[in-house]
């Protein structure tokens, strides 16, 4: 019985199980690897992703981030390295989180790793005036750009000199 109720919990959270198609995008100073949902009507924050709640920042697994040089992210400083992206949305900012514990499933875990927060900012977001359909994360030279439904956040990133 035990392990009927084991198995049962185990696929009903669907934890190894992708519901989500999955992106890698990079530049020459970052790649981030994350599960791309889909809004699908729904309203995205607020609702679907309740707000002050941490956030994996995409599907299924938690999003991972590389940073192949030491850089300011968010305005703080940040070695060059792998760290696993959460946020906690608002309704007008955002909190960036970096962690060091790689291989989280979803953020059903993270009261347990907090403690491996390398970095913690707060960004502001933004409305926009037409739907994002697809979670799209967006590196450029200057900030790392997420935009999901009428939300977009601009987390600023430069190379340390």
């Amino acid at each position: 019985m035990l392990v009927t109720v084991v198995g049962i919990a185990g696929i009903s959270c669907g934890q190894g199980s992708r519901k989500s198609p999955h992106d890698t995008v990079s530049n020459a100073h970052v790649k981030v690897t994350y599960g791309r949902p889909a809004a699908k009507g729904r309203v995205v924050f607020g609702e679907l992703e309740k707000y002050g709640k941490v956030w994996r920042t995409g599907a299924d697994e938690a999003t991972e981030i590389t940073f192949m040089h030491d850089m300011d992210f968010a305005g703080k400083p940040v070695k060059a390295g792998t760290y696993t992206l959460f946020t906690i949305p608002t309704e007008t900012n955002w909190t960036v989180i970096l962690n060091s514990k790689l291989g989280e499933w979803g953020a059903y875990g993270y009261e347990k790793i907090k403690g491996q927060n390398v970095l913690e900012a707060t960004v502001s977001s933004k409305k926009l005036s037409n739907v994002v359909e697809q979670l799209t994360i967006t590196p450029t030279n200057t900030a790392l750009v997420i935009a999901w439904d009428k939300t977009e956040v601009s987390i600023p990133m430069s190379m340390k000199m």
